[in-house]
């Protein structure tokens, strides 16, 4: 069987019956992860009770405004810090570059709402700081002096754009490293100042992987609910929070939710609109990447600092706060609120991450075989929960779980006289579909990626060897995905272990994560009691961001690769 031509998709081998099979099994599975989605969507257009009047002319225009002015905050402190980090350490050689390389994505590891608690705590003017400063200068009273205040849409702005950054840095970086060093030598040639070549090359060209980036930095930003809570920025997110649990009024929450959905959507276009420009920084031939800038003196040093900040402010600085903190409570490591709470996040994590690679390789595999486009559309609506805040997704499965319990009960008592109450609802079986719905884009992009990588060639030597289509796939297939099944398992345990909004809808009652009691001890201003929860999410973080550290390796390394130069040269 001839190999397929550069740039075509290999045909795979058909599989007759187990294809429609698998093709079935896929758009249920699809449908019914797109359920939440589509339960918001329908609800909110045919409310029971039409709330939108009151909405609109009470609480939801500064919602949106609040949100908004989050979003471009974040997304423009995230944009000059990851793309000035990317170039810095892909384009220069600086003292403590390859290390910077690496540690610019530790503050991935801080969820939002840990590293706001531990700020607010170290800024306010009970804090730490504050109370040096007037124990230094004198001051007794807070009209003595100015500080900013840390409780603000500034401060959530700030602390949030330290933890979403390497997103952009990620992408940003890719960018630069596949760049061909004859167009930068070309603007130079022309005249063109190293900050000119940047300005007028370097960065149009990395224009679709930034804007990918910052896409993805604001659907995080989008989905917090504890930071912006916590700094008192009521944002879209916690309306959707407090309309629900503390006002009991789903429809107005499943309409609040909708409007979300209008911001996701927007920027889930505009991501898929810049990958498909991506590809224009991609030559045909690998480039040779350009000489490295040698910096030194001032230069050096300025470059060092504006990589070496945004690490210690979001990763470093609020480390060592909790750190200090639960050194003071070492006795919390074997309390039994702490030990279920871990016991709980594992357990609920460990079966959402096997729920996800399962469906994900069911997934991936149809998408890879199936010929239908219906059935292929419903593949990527199901994997578009990842943009979806866990707010408005803990509503979308809320929704229709109730409806089940509430109709199997009023069945069961019509016909048996048997009530058979929530078997559903607030359950542990809740939770785990909200964090498959969520996070099966993370699974499925890992199996898809791992599914690029073998031929279907393979298989159909497989088959042509007697093999029948399960064989095949549990013999070559399934070896050859090991790596990418690891990592999706990696992955979505890790985010399931850190998700804390749809936790807090849909955990049964005296149901305890790490999240939701570092939440509930730091909404009670208990952060000495919530730091060791927090740094164990912490250290579950770090897990994915030393698998990404493996992938920041120079691609084109090699003698050209290695040299670097003067700023003279």
């Amino acid at each position: 069987m001839a190999d397929a031509g550069v740039g075509e998709k290999p045909a795979a081998p058909p599989l007759g019956g187990g294809e429609w099979l698998l093709g079935s099994s896929a758009l249920v599975i699809g449908l019914a992860l797109a359920l939440p989605i589509l339960t918001i969507i329908v609800l909110a257009l045919t409310p029971t009770e039409n709330i939108w009047p009151h909405l609109l002319s009470t609480v939801l225009p500064g919602y949106v405004l609040r949100t908004l002015a989050l979003l471009a905050g974040v997304g423009l402190i995230t944009f000059v810090t990851g793309t000035a980090v990317a170039w810095l350490v892909t384009m220069c050689q600086f003292p403590l570059r390859g290390m910077l390389t690496w540690a610019s994505l530790v503050p991935m590891a801080m969820p939002g709402y840990i590293v706001a608690y531990a700020y607010v705590d170290f800024l306010s003017f009970a804090g730490p700081l504050q109370t040096w400063l007037r124990a230094v200068f004198g001051w007794r009273r807070p009209d003595d002096y100015w500080f900013p205040e840390i409780r603000s849409l500034g401060g959530a702005i700030a602390v949030l754009a330290m933890v979403l950054y390497p997103y952009v840095y990620l992408t940003a970086r890719a960018s630069f490293m596949r760049q061909p060093a004859t167009q930068l030598e070309v603007a130079r040639a022309l005249g063109q100042t190293p900050w000119g070549a940047f300005r007028r090359v370097a960065l149009p060209l990395a224009r679709p992987g930034i804007a990918v980036g910052v896409s993805l930095a604001l659907m995080e930003c989008l989905n917090d609910i504890g930071a912006a809570g916590f700094f008192g920025v009521r944002t879209l997110t916690l309306g959707v929070y407090t309309t629900w649990l503390s006002q009991g009024n789903l429809g107005g929450a499943a309409q609040i939710s909708a409007v979300m959905l209008i911001f996701i959507f927007a920027l889930v276009w505009v991501e898929r609109q810049a990958r498909r420009q991506q590809s224009f920084v991609l030559p045909s031939q690998r480039p040779r990447q350009p000489d490295r800038v040698r910096l030194s003196g001032w230069r050096a040093a300025a470059a060092v600092a504006v990589c070496l900040t945004p690490i210690l402010v979001g990763f470093a600085i609020p480390a060592l706060i909790l750190l200090s903190f639960a050194m003071s409570r070492l006795e919390d490591a074997v309390s039994l609120p702490y030990l279920k709470a871990v016991s709980h996040s594992l357990i609920l994590a460990s079966l959402a991450a096997v729920v996800a690679v399962v469906l994900g390789l069911i997934l991936g595999y149809a998408n890879r075989l199936t010929r239908d486009g219906f059935t292929r559309r419903v593949i990527r609506l199901s994997s578009m929960g990842y943009a979806i805040p866990g707010t408005v997704l803990g509503i979308g499965v809320l929704i229709p779980l109730a409806g089940f319990d509430n109709a199997l009960d009023s069945f069961m008592r019509d016909r048996f006289n048997v009530s058979t109450g929530l078997l559903l609802s607030g359950s542990i079986a809740a939770i785990i579909f909200a964090y498959v719905a969520r996070f099966l884009a993370v699974s499925f992009g890992a199996i898809e990626s791992g599914l690029q990588k073998v031929t279907p060639n393979v298989a159909a030597a497989a088959r042509t060897l007697g093999r029948s289509p399960w064989a095949a796939f549990l013999d070559v297939h399934l070896p050859l995905l090991r790596p990418a099944l690891v990592s999706a398992a990696l992955l979505v345990f890790v985010d399931c272990m850190k998700e804390l909004p749809a936790t807090l809808i849909l955990r049964p009652f005296d149901f305890e994560t790490l999240a939701t009691t570092v939440f509930m001890l730091a909404s009670l201003d208990q952060l000495e009691e919530s730091a060791l929860p927090a740094l164990t999410i912490v250290a579950a973080g770090l897990l994915p961001v030393i698998l990404l550290s493996r992938t920041l390796h120079d691609p084109y390394a090699g003698a050209s690769a290695r040299r670097v130069r003067s700023p003279a040269a």
